[in-house]
């Protein structure tokens, strides 16, 4: 846009040039100017003494941004999915596929060489395998189920999606710091496994810890989370003598910072207030002959537990309060 005020000057018209001497000496000294900037090129180039030229720091990063940054991971898009970024929850787990192996090779860091086997509890697909979970399996104490489908809250989150959904955060957490961590299931198979199977994974893995993930389905009104302790049984297969002291310690340690990492609180139906709960009925703690626990994240039936366990934010707090507790529970 132009603007003419009263302050300008009008346009003047254009002067002409005639073919005068200055035009003549003009025309004389383009080929010697010419002819100096060919030397100049030939002498100051690749090998000459001219600094290479370099582009702002700006312009650089404009330039470069497109090949030289790294795409987001996968892991970092999905995990995206599970919180919308102001701590409200989308009621899905992450929808990260999941590899076939149960386990991946450690990174380095502080946990090198530990090996923790986490257990999602119950498994998405059980629903359809009546049959088999309800087959019966020798605990040590008593015959039970292979499995059970676990709880939901009343608007449909199984609990079978939360522990799924935890327990891949924690993995992410735990290779972090180092450890070798393996699955019972994740999400690779139809159903189960049963109850007597995901011990002796612990077992066979020769773990350092192993961390079974749940959520209750409690009446309304009982909140909060527990950790659940091998009592000391020995029957038949089972035999717990050997993993009662360390279980405790491992349980404690998680139980101490899930309350740090998540805020909430003990249970006030469970444990008297402790958060902790020794139980002898458990087939997976049971036949373990590794350290163990339970973790009830929280009672999905209950809706202010139900608002924290379906949020994607509050499930990484719940993830990395169980890590912390792992990480303490390993390094003493």
């Amino acid at each position: 846009m132009s603007y003419v005020g009263p302050e300008m000057q009008p346009p003047r018209p254009p002067r002409r040039f005639s073919g005068g001497p200055l035009t003549v000496t003009l025309a004389a000294l383009v080929p010697t100017c010419l002819a100096g900037w060919l030397i100049y090129e030939a002498t100051s180039g690749p090998g000459g003494s001219e600094p290479a030229r370099t582009l702002p720091a700006s312009s650089q990063s404009a330039q470069g941004s497109s090949a030289a940054d790294p795409a987001p991971s996968t892991s970092e898009k999905d995990d995206d999915k599970g919180d919308d970024g102001d701590g409200e929850a989308s009621g899905e787990p992450s929808t990260t596929k999941p590899p076939k192996s149960s386990s991946r090779p450690a990174a380095s860091g502080p946990l090198k060489g530990k090996v923790v086997v986490v257990d999602p509890g119950h498994n998405t697909g059980n629903g359809k395998h009546t049959a088999e979970i309800n087959r019966l399996v020798n605990v040590g104490t008593h015959r039970k189920e292979c499995d059970t489908t676990g709880t939901s809250t009343n608007n449909g989150y199984s609990e079978a999606q939360f522990t799924l959904d935890v327990s891949r955060r924690l993995r992410t957490l735990l290779e972090k710091q180092g450890a070798t961590v393996k699955f019972t299931q994740d999400g690779d198979r139809p159903w189960g496994p049963c109850v007597d199977e995901r011990a002796r994974i612990g077992n066979d893995a020769h773990a350092d810890a192993v961390v079974s993930v749940h959520a209750d389905g409690s009446a309304a009104g009982n909140r909060g989370f527990h950790v659940i302790l091998p009592a000391s049984v020995k029957s038949g297969a089972a035999d717990t003598s050997k993993i009662v002291v360390p279980s405790r310690d491992l349980g404690e340690r998680i139980a101490g910072k899930f309350l740090s990492a998540t805020g909430s609180p003990p249970s006030n139906y469970v444990g008297d207030g402790t958060g902790l709960d020794v139980r002898k009925d458990l087939g997976g703690l049971n036949l373990s002959t590794v350290p163990k626990v339970f973790i009830e994240c929280g009672n999905m039936r209950d809706a202010k537990d139900e608002a924290l366990v379906t949020s994607g934010a509050w499930r990484q707090k719940a993830a990395q309060g169980i890590s912390d507790g792992i990480v303490s529970f390993l390094r003493g």
